[in-house]
């Protein structure tokens, strides 16, 4: 047993416990009770909160995943036509472009209206999206039905991260974020489930995409009872209201009061310090000039430790879409189809419920292996299976086309019989793999930031995110068809080799940091050195 597991993080040389300059002493036990606030994990309260506000993430994955069994069941009930390579194409990257549109307005919006209220406004156009694709006979339609949601996804990706992680115990940040992409891998498994059960019936398809407007009218209920996150409350000189709600995260915390009046007297520094750094006066609680302190955040972003944050949340959204891993979510059931599986869907089922399986795995290990191990030792099998894959398909690449995605079985020899398990077996592995790595810990953005512009920062990686989705989705079909299934996956394995070499670069590790202490570790460089120490010192202390 480790000096952590006996001790906590209470020894008096640990970089994690030294306070900041800036940091206000708390009196007489000021160790034991910054010890205490560090270890804290949360109580109901912020559980309840956490998984309230994930039922964002249950839209998100559920209209994400929607789409790969709607594409084999929709048959000619839009404009009275099977639908082509382009209309599949369209329909399914139109989301990630209007989310990649909506993701940085998002990000300027919840600095001016707060965190909670983009939430709301994201379940209002999950639901009209849904209803819409539900209602409509038009391929057109059907795209602006998923343009909606796209506005919803890009919205409700962006925010809801950073609704969760300002409302974290820092502890617990990773675990807690994590859920949200529980709920995300939850909301997959579910849309495969829905399209298996109406894959056969008439019209099925418009129940699978209308489904997914309940929940967005569930949460909209129940945001009625959400608060607005203490960071978001100070910033705009609520103070008070920022106090109750810390309360409540840190009400069985040791020393709750004086945990609270540190967390609130530290926000306010920031946000002073912050103030200052930008030349302003420290006016906090005054109606903002948002456009223009939009512009001035924007100017922040590309300077100092602000730039070198923003240059790692969005090489990891980057690295995890363009690896292809949502050429899955969207196409595995056309892919399943082409290789002769009896039930498409359902056996893109099993890919879904491995990605929530080890979602699930990355829940117990994020905090306690650390983001940017975890990333190292996942990659490198992401790398392994796609190289697989590819190697798999050779033999079948001729045969493939998403236009007559069904063969007989008959025709195949017991060769090709045996190809089609191997490609499912690599495909299974390689979503195991970015399930515990790059499937969560990008999510972890928002920690990179500090708070004046953590929103907008988080934005712009969100739509890094999407707009590399959208390549994914509206080029997957084409490099399947014109450069064939090998090269498409050895394209994506090239993709993780290189995003392994820059998290090994560049990305620090962030678990156990409080949100406040991240901004120090990127202010003179990568912090890649000092982060590994920091965490061997807490380790052994």
């Amino acid at each position: 047993m480790t000096g952590t597991d006996e001790q906590g993080l209470s020894g008096a040389n640990s970089p994690l416990l030294a306070p900041s300059d800036s940091s206000p002493d708390y009196g007489g036990n000021s160790d034991e009770n910054l010890t205490s606030e560090l270890q804290y994990s949360g109580g109901w309260f912020i559980w309840a909160l956490t998984f309230s506000a994930g039922i964002s993430g249950l839209l998100f994955g559920y209209d994400t995943g929607v789409i790969s069994s709607t594409l084999v069941t929709v048959g000619s009930d839009l404009s009275n036509r099977p639908l082509t390579t382009l209309d599949k194409s369209l329909v399914t990257s139109c989301t990630s472009l209007f989310a990649l549109i909506a993701s940085p307005l998002t990000g300027v919006l919840a600095d001016k209206l707060g965190r909670r209220k983009v939430i709301l406004g994201a379940d209002a156009l999950f639901a009209l999206g849904a209803l819409v694709q539900a209602f409509t006979s038009q391929v057109w339609g059907m795209i602006l039905g998923r343009s909606i949601v796209g506005l919803a996804v890009g919205s409700a990706s962006a925010v809801t991260p950073l609704y969760i992680s300002e409302l974290a115990p820092s502890h617990a940040r990773g675990r807690l974020v994590t859920i949200l992409s529980l709920f995300i891998t939850g909301g997959q498994v579910v849309a495969y489930i829905v399209g298996w059960l109406f894959s056969t019936t008439p019209g099925g398809w418009r129940w699978i995409v209308g489904i997914g407007a309940f929940p967005a009218f569930f949460q909209l209920v129940i945001l009625a009872f959400l608060p607005e996150t203490p960071r978001w409350l100070v910033q705009a000189g609520l103070d008070a209201r920022a106090k109750t709600v810390l309360k409540k995260i840190y009400q069985d915390c040791p020393g709750r009061d004086r945990v609270v009046d540190r967390l609130v007297r530290v926000i306010s520094g920031e946000i002073d310090q912050e103030a200052s750094e930008m030349g302003q006066p420290k006016s906090r609680g005054t109606k903002p000039q948002w456009l223009h302190d939009t512009l001035q955040r924007g100017q922040q972003l590309l300077h100092g430790g602000n730039r070198r944050a923003l240059i790692i949340a969005m090489m990891l959204q980057a690295v995890q879409q363009l690896c292809g891993f949502n050429s899955l979510m969207y196409f595995s059931a056309t892919i399943f189809a082409s290789l002769s599986f009896s039930s498409p869907t359902l056996t893109s089922l099993s890919v879904a419920m491995t990605n929530f399986i080890f979602t699930l795995l990355a829940f117990i290990l994020i905090d306690k292996v650390g983001r940017r191990r975890i990333l190292l030792y996942s990659i490198p099998i992401m790398v392994f299976a796609l190289i697989v894959c590819a190697f798999s398909f050779s033999s079948i690449d001729g045969t493939w086309n998403s236009q007559t995605p069904t063969r007989h079985a008959e025709t195949q020899g017991s060769h090709s019989s045996f190809v089609p398990l191997a490609i499912l077996f690599c495909l299974t592995v390689y979503t195991a793999a970015y399930a515990l790595g790059l499937g969560n810990v990008p999510w972890q953005q928002s920690e990179l930031f500090p708070l004046n512009v953590r929103s907008l920062g988080s934005a712009l990686a969100t739509a890094t995110n999407w707009g590399s989705n959208f390549i994914i989705g509206l080029t997957f079909l084409p490099m399947m068809e014109f450069l064939s299934p090998s090269w498409t996956f050895a394209l994506y394995a090239l993709v993780c080799m290189a995003g392994w070499v820059a998290v090994w670069a560049i990305y620090p590790e962030m678990s156990g940091l409080g949100l406040e202490e991240v901004k120090g570790l990127l202010a003179h460089g990568w912090g890649v050195k000092e982060s590994l120490q920091r965490r061997q010192n807490s380790r052994y202390v």
